[in-house]
This record gives C-alpha cells, structure tokens and sequence, in this order.
C-alpha cells in the first residue's frame, strides 16, 4: 500500500446535487429543487443577514445599551486561592520570582495580557509575585503569607 491507491472507506463520499441539469438528473427538473416563484428560486438570489422581508429587523427594533471605555483595561485575572493550587500541582515555584512571562509558560495567559492578582482563596506559601495589578484583599494575603508583591508597568 502506498499513497498512489489510497481511496476513502466505502460509503464515506457521496456524489455532489448537480442542480438545473434536467428531468433526468432526478433532482426535480424543472425547478432545480428550488421551488416554483419567490426570491430564492432566481438565480443570484441572497438575502443579507437580519433581513426580514421588509419588517423592521431585530437588531434596529431593539434598543441600544451599554457603554464601552475604548481607554479600559482589561485584566486576565488569576486568584489567590488558584496560585496556591498551581503551587501545590508544582507547577509554580515559590524560590523564584513568579512575573507574567511564568504566567505564560504554564499556560495561564497570554505574552499580550495584563495580569490581576485578586484575593479569592486562601494562601499559606510565601510567594514572590510581579504582576500588572493587585487587588486589595490578594495584597494583604499574600503579604500576610509572607511573600512580597511588585507592580510592574
């Protein structure tokens, strides 16, 4: 056996629909399949997305809301109780410094994220953490826990 006679498993391929083809081809003939009239039996017939015949669409019937800050940040944020269970798996380790580049190698973030400590759970293992941001309460434990922490830019 080699690539020259390799052919897919029987019954896993079908014939392609050849539409406008006749009576003959046995898919309907005279229509195509497409039915008798109306806009989607004409050749180049397509409808825009959120069309609705002529009815007002969904998307201008309801209202707008919301508000987006284009001068935000936006955090992948990583709990207090989570550092402990990475340190615990040993994935993370509490003799160096843990920054977002540590952050990055055991797949926890992205190398473009900005990183947020928050303070849910609890931590009992000193850790020396460099981070985009932290919260109040992750601050006090992990300070409380002996560690230090460092915001960085």
């Amino acid at each position: 056996m080699d690539l020259s006679n390799l052919k897919p498993a029987k019954g896993s391929t079908k014939k392609n629909r050849r539409l406008g083809r006749g009576v003959g081809s046995g898919t309907g003939g005279h229509s195509s399949t497409k039915g008798t009239k109306g806009q989607l039996s004409r050749s180049g017939a397509s409808i825009p997305a959120g069309f609705e015949g002529g009815q007002m669409p969904l998307q201008r019937r309801l209202p707008k809301f919301g508000f987006t800050n284009k001068f935000g940040t936006t955090y992948r944020v990583v709990n207090v109780g989570r550092l402990a269970e990475l340190v615990a798996d040993g994935r993370l380790s509490t003799e160096t410094q843990i920054t977002v580049e540590t952050f990055v190698e055991i797949g926890a973030a992205q190398k473009s994220d900005k990183i947020k400590i928050l303070g849910d759970g609890s931590l009992d293992v000193a850790l020396d953490i460099a981070v985009h941001a932290f919260s109040g309460s992750a601050k006090k434990k992990i300070e409380e826990a002996g560690g230090s922490t460092t915001v960085i830019d």
